[in-house]
């Protein structure tokens, strides 16, 4: 009896693995990253609520994250981003940027957390945390 459980946890080791959340981590650095990544993060969503989806902005791609900020199309981008926080999607802003911008953080959307580098919390995120990447 002993040897049918083990086997059988031992089959379903592959499951548990499976059965966790995909945690996908996105590279913006382009001002013109944000609309699609924005789209991209909605889009994945819908397909599966469960997905963990961090955004990491820095260098151009911070323009999204900034407040009055709008698209190609003059839509802000604010409602957007806030709609996205309220399912569990996360924002991370590159400090070094906001130095480097000249930015202060009373320019940046609430709820944005700032990372001292997001190449180097892209990085940490795929290494230590399991995330895939995408650059969208």
């Amino acid at each position: 009896m002993n040897i049918v459980r083990a086997t059988l946890l031992i089959l379903m080791l592959p499951m548990a693995a499976i059965a966790q959340p995909t945690k996908v981590v996105f590279h913006i650095d382009d001002p013109t990253q944000g609309r699609f990544a924005l789209y991209m993060a909605q889009d994945h969503l819908r397909l599966n609520p469960e997905m963990n989806i961090t955004l990491v902005a820095y260098a151009g791609g911070v323009d999204f994250l900034l407040k009055g900020e709008t698209d190609r199309d003059n839509k802000a981008y604010a409602p957007r981003v806030e709609a996205l926080m309220e399912k569990g999607v996360q924002f991370r802003f590159c400090a070094s940027t906001l130095r480097f911008r000249e930015l202060s953080k009373d320019q940046v959307l609430a709820g944005v957390e700032f990372v001292p580098s997001g190449t180097l919390e892209i990085i940490r995120l795929q290494s230590e945390e399991g995330y895939v990447y995408i650059k969208p």
